[in-house]
């Protein structure tokens, strides 16, 4: 390899199945990767991929200059990077493991004072496919270490950067996963009542998918009317949670558990009762943001 195209090197430690699919995105980019993991049955298997071997954690800080952490939550960034604070000096450190905002800028603030650089990020994905059309990775924190290495992190996924706050990426990538929650749970929800009424799943899902392609349309609507305090209208709000019961009647009738469904109709009723002491419709978005 020429002077002009040095070999890219990155370590990453924790290789979980996220960990794991990240290694194999800079391996198939031509990235030199060493790779860190409390469990050697993982490491071997990076390992003969083409990754190389850090028996520590401060052998693998010491590898590169850029390491990208793939770990549980914050809380193990300190237990693993704690076991080499001496050797983060000079060093940059990527996180894109999940946790709140306010963890990931103490989690900044920590790597910093042991002198590295410091970049937050929120891996959005189908699953661990970070090659899927539909994944991407939020990123936060300084626009220089950004701009900076943005182009040896490109392979994991398409990149979004957000802004200098380093809980910035955690925001967002935490409100998507709040819509993901209960949208996953909806569906198991609503495959179970298809299938306790007797009927094919599969038969099902076409028309399930034929349905989501509206919600992008809600979406631009409400973020329209959550802008100027959120959509309410009581004869709506009334209509709404007699919705909510004959969901949540179809769901039992057939012996599916409908708590889901339950606390959805809990809400429309908190706005109804709210809009009537008010004298005023009052909306769950408004509710929900504590604003009543």
């Amino acid at each position: 390899m020429s002077e002009q195209n040095p070999p890219r090197s990155v370590s990453v430690l924790g290789l979980g199945p996220m960990g794991q699919a990240m290694v194999r995105a800079f391996l198939a980019a031509g990235v030199e990767v060493t790779v860190w993991n409390r469990s050697t049955a993982k490491v071997d298997a990076m390992v003969e991929l083409g990754a190389r071997r850090a028996a520590t954690v401060a052998e693998a800080l010491a590898a590169n200059q850029v390491s990208v952490l793939s770990l549980t939550h914050y809380a193990a960034m300190y237990d693993v990077l704690g076991q080499a604070p001496d050797a983060l000096a000079d060093k940059v450190i990527v996180n894109l493991s999940s946790d709140s905002p306010e963890q990931a800028r103490a989690g900044a603030a920590w790597v910093r004072e042991r002198g590295a650089q410091f970049l937050s990020g929120g891996v959005m994905s189908a699953g661990d496919n970070i090659e899927h059309p539909a994944s991407y990775i939020f990123y936060s924190g300084p626009r220089t270490v950004f701009d900076a290495h943005a182009e040896l992190l490109r392979p994991l996924s398409p990149q979004e950067y957000l802004g200098t706050d380093d809980g910035l990426a955690q925001i967002y990538y935490q409100a998507l996963l709040t819509i993901f929650h209960p949208w996953l749970l909806a569906f198991d929800q609503a495959t179970a009542m298809i299938a306790r009424a007797g009927h094919d799943i599969g038969r099902f899902v076409p028309f399930a998918v034929r349905s989501n392609e509206a919600f992008p349309y809600f979406m631009q609507e409400f973020a329209v009317a959550n802008q100027q305090g959120g959509w309410a209208d009581v004869a709506s709000l009334k209509m709404m949670d007699a919705g909510a019961q004959h969901i949540i009647d179809a769901s039992e009738e057939v012996g599916v558990d409908a708590a889901l469904s339950h606390l959805a109709q809990s809400y429309w009723r908190k706005a109804v009762a709210a809009s009537e002491t008010a004298g005023k419709p009052v909306s769950t978005y408004e509710l929900l943001r504590g604003a009543v």
